[in-house]
Formats: structure tokens, C-alpha cells, sequence
């Protein structure tokens, strides 16, 4: 029996349920992603072929997905540009005639 005051061993894999779990998300959009291939690294672990996902690398890919949103990374806001001077085109330009 684990003693109360020793802390747990976190997992270094997770399954669907807990990696879904640890992510705040359902596990069926775990397994959308992955039939889709946009979601975190996964793998088939085991005879059973179990989906596996290592937690090191559910957190890399939340740490990407988190700075390539606008919302959370400044640089990709496109309100923080500068806006960009339009060209004036004169009516010779666009073949009108005056």
C-alpha cells in the first residue's frame, strides 16, 4: 500500500480516457482528431492495441496549438499591425475612361 504522504507517481503514458481528461477535453474529439490526424502524437501500445498518448507530448502539443492562436500570442494579432497605405489608382490606370 502507497503511503499518504508520498506524492504519486505521475504516468508518463496516458489512454483515450485520461489523456482526454488531462487535456479538459471528451474523448470522443480525442478520437476525431486522430481518425482526422490533427490532433496530439498517439500511438497503439500493447497486444490489445490500446491508444496511447505520452504526456510529455500532449504538452508540447498544447504549448503549440497555444502559440500559434492570435488570441494568445500578441505577434499573430493581425489589430497590432500597422495598417498597410493603400495605393491610389487613377481612372488611366483601370482602362475608365473620364
Amino acid at each position: 500500500m502507497r503511503n499518504q504522504s508520498q506524492p504519486a507517481v505521475e504516468a508518463a503514458f496516458l489512454n483515450v480516457q485520461n489523456a482526454a481528461k488531462y487535456m479538459g477535453i471528451s474523448v470522443n474529439t480525442l478520437y476525431v482528431w486522430r481518425h482526422r490526424r490533427q490532433g496530439p502524437p498517439s500511438f497503439r501500445m500493447g497486444p490489445g492495441g490500446r491508444v496511447m498518448y505520452r504526456r510529455d507530448l500532449l504538452d508540447a502539443w498544447l504549448s503549440e496549438q497555444q502559440k500559434a492562436d492570435s488570441r494568445s500570442n500578441p505577434a499573430l494579432n493581425p489589430l497590432n499591425k500597422a495598417p498597410r497605405q493603400r495605393e491610389r489608382r487613377r481612372a488611366a490606370d483601370l482602362g475608365k475612361q473620364v
